[in-house]
């Protein structure tokens, strides 16, 4: 019998989930830099909690709730808990030349991001304790019933026939949105609008932002599951975003004042954002058209969020959220079949049906995961509350929270 598994694909793909997983502690740079020197180590150990605790709950129950047997289409069921039944062979759902247990590897690296990028909406403030309950019932609650959704063999969006090749709705929607919700329910920092809050290292950020455009190719690229064409459109378009949105969030910058070192760096994630569910689907010139919409869009929903004195404090709804919309609409326009014969054909190609499933998508995950995070949210505020003490933010987390300090 000969062996189903494919080589070359296996290694594309466990090279991916490597860069996936780079992803987190480049995140973790990409946030520490933006805060105050008080709370570096805050910021970077949000991030890098989620490396164990999501690594513990998908291994036990997260890859079974999102990708296990369906149930009526709305969450998988327990057949794989504790990776029972994921083994060295592919599963024909999932990766048909890939060892299961690579897809699932792959997938918890995209489990272990989502949940860290809502921490830009509450850094400063949150109580430990607090962020570990939440980011646990967040994972069971939000994330793998979305995953199986989108995902899972049958999914409801899924059945309906939803494009989102590598997690438009699943990781950027949910995470901006969730971000907003978190953001209202927690109020704003001390002192938020009225007293500095100057990031304390830039170059920080900057070189985040490089190691996450590196990492999204396997974010975007490995979501194809083989080494074939798909793979290499994906990270073309992939590049193509980002390099534009980047362009477009200078010139921005530049007609303000003087173009920003963190403009350029934010819009170049704005970009990698806003093609991620179009990525497989789409042309190279299409994703330039995504990235060059996506930075003034991100922009602009700043500079709404700052007017309305929202303490949303290192912008993940306008980053990730809102340009992530506007990829899954965009998907809906631009996906071609000539690209991937296993997607569709959008409104441009002759599809206009696929714009109302998109929207469909992005208005159920904009619903869901507001809800639920706000939900969740104000239940752990009643409880065991959601904020340090005054005394703990003034002297800063590092300190307070953990002990340490940034720098001597």
């Amino acid at each position: 019998m000969l062996n189903p598994i494919n080589a070359g694909d296996t290694a594309w793909v466990l090279v991916c989930c490597s860069l996936v997983l780079l992803m987190t502690p480049a995140l973790a740079l990409f946030y520490g830099g933006m805060v105050r020197r008080k709370n570096v180590l805050s910021t970077l150990t949000l991030s890098y909690t989620f490396m164990a605790l999501i690594g513990v709950q998908w291994l036990l129950y997260g890859y079974s709730l999102a990708f296990s047997e369906d149930i009526q289409g709305i969450i998988g069921g327990l057949n794989f808990l504790g990776f029972n039944g994921v083994g060295a062979l592919p599963n024909p759902d999932y990766g048909r030349t890939i060892p299961h247990e690579l897809f699932a590897a792959f997938q918890m690296m995209f489990a272990v991001i989502t949940p860290a990028l809502i921490t830009g909406a509450f850094v400063e403030r949150v109580k430990f304790k607090s962020f570990l309950l939440f980011s646990l019932l967040w994972a069971t609650l939000v994330y793998d019933p979305l995953c199986h959704w989108v995902w899972g063999q049958g999914g409801w969006l899924k059945a309906l026939g939803v494009l989102d090749f590598a997690g438009g709705t699943v990781v950027h929607i949910a995470a901006g949105f969730s971000a907003l919700a978190f953001a209202l329910v927690i109020g704003p920092r001390k002192g938020f609008g009225k007293s500095p809050m100057e990031p304390n290292n830039i170059p920080f950020t900057v070189l985040g932002a490089g190691l996450l455009w590196v990492g999204w190719f396997g974010f975007n690229a490995g979501s194809a599951l083989a080494a074939n064409g798909v793979a290499v459109n994906a990270l073309l378009t992939t590049n193509t975003s980002a390099a534009t949105a980047g362009l477009v969030w200078m010139m921005l910058s530049w007609l303000d004042g003087r173009p920003s070192p963190l403009g350029i760096a934010t819009g170049m994630v704005v970009g990698l954002a806003a093609v991620t569910p179009a990525s497989g689907y789409v042309t190279p010139m299409a994703a330039m058209v995504i990235g060059a919409v996506a930075a003034p869009l991100s922009y602009y929903a700043m500079r709404f969020r700052d007017r309305h004195r929202l303490d949303e404090s290192l912008d993940v709804w306008a980053c990730h959220g809102m340009t992530s919309t506007w990829g899954m609409i965009a998907t809906g326009l631009f996906a071609t079949t000539a690209v991937n014969a296993d997607g569709a054909n959008g409104l441009f190609f002759g599809n206009p049906g696929q714009i109302g499933v998109q929207l469909l998508a992005v208005a159920v995950t904009m619903v869901f995961s507001f809800g639920m995070t706000y939900v969740l949210a104000r239940l752990l505020r009643a409880s065991i509350g959601l904020r340090v003490t005054v005394m703990e933010e003034e002297v800063g987390l590092d300190i307070s929270s953990h002990g340490e300090r940034s720098y001597s």
